[in-house]
């Protein structure tokens, strides 16, 4: 997706190491989709700035001073509660990555992302899709496929938590919620299982990109699940990746 609106997106950036949150400010600001409009070293400095000024979306480090960025979501939140955030992190702990996304986090990236695809990201995030770099979906996936699936009656819960394997493990393989998906809809499930963005599964499917949120839209609600995220390692347990 494009930024086609007249205004552009207005971000914070986090990051307690001063050379590089500089350097990302310089290069994002090259770019006139942006306008950062804050920058901090730390959770508290980041509450400030968002006193003076609410952005669409932060880029917040975890290795922070003090509080670490995943500690310091929910209180961004409650402080922002119309912002996005989009972990950008040296970490590939992937409790880390859970607890990022339990706490409220719209996406996950490592440092070593190119700069076309962190925009692509931002981008992407303020469109309503998750975003996790490829390295660290595969880890997810992996640990939950390692873990024994435990049966359990009832249909897949909203309350399957990324992080929360054993609560979740006993919610994944239910074959009725499964089978509320239609053919087509198992199709986007398993292309997004990949990390396949909307765009690349309308050009898959020939579809189109609006018929595609539609899809996602309703795997979502029939599995009761509320993110992209959610959905890749549900289809990941169901070996439909």
């Amino acid at each position: 997706m494009q930024n086609t609106s007249a205004e552009p997106i207005l971000l914070v950036v986090v990051d307690d190491h001063t050379l590089f949150r500089r350097g990302l400010v310089a290069l994002l600001s090259q770019d006139g989709r942006f306008e950062v409009v804050g920058q901090a070293g730390d959770v508290g400095e980041a509450l400030r700035c968002l006193e003076r000024r609410q952005p669409d979306l932060i880029l917040l480090d975890n290795h922070l001073p003090g509080v670490l960025g995943v500690d310091g979501i929910a209180t961004l939140k409650e402080a922002a509660p119309d912002t996005r955030i989009l972990m950008l992190t040296v970490s590939e702990n992937e409790a880390d990555l859970a607890a990022a996304l339990q706490a409220g986090a719209e996406g996950y990236l490592l440092k070593t992302v190119e700069l076309d695809r962190l925009s692509e990201s931002i981008i992407k995030v303020l469109d309503g899709e998750s975003v996790v770099s490829s390295e660290m979906m595969t880890k997810l996936v992996t640990a939950f496929r390692s873990r024994p699936v435990l049966p359990a009656p009832g249909a897949v819960s909203a309350e399957l938590a990324v992080g929360n394997v054993e609560a979740s493990s006993s919610r994944l393989q239910q074959e009725p919620a499964l089978a509320l998906l239609s053919t087509r809809e198992r199709e986007v499930l398993a292309l997004i299982a990949e990390g396949a963005s909307n765009k690349v599964i309308a050009r898959q499917l020939d579809i189109a990109q609006t018929t595609v949120k539609i899809h996602v839209q309703h795997i979502l609600r029939k599995l009761q699940l509320s993110s992209r995220v959610q959905a890749a390692v549900y289809a990941a347990s169901h070996d439909l990746g």
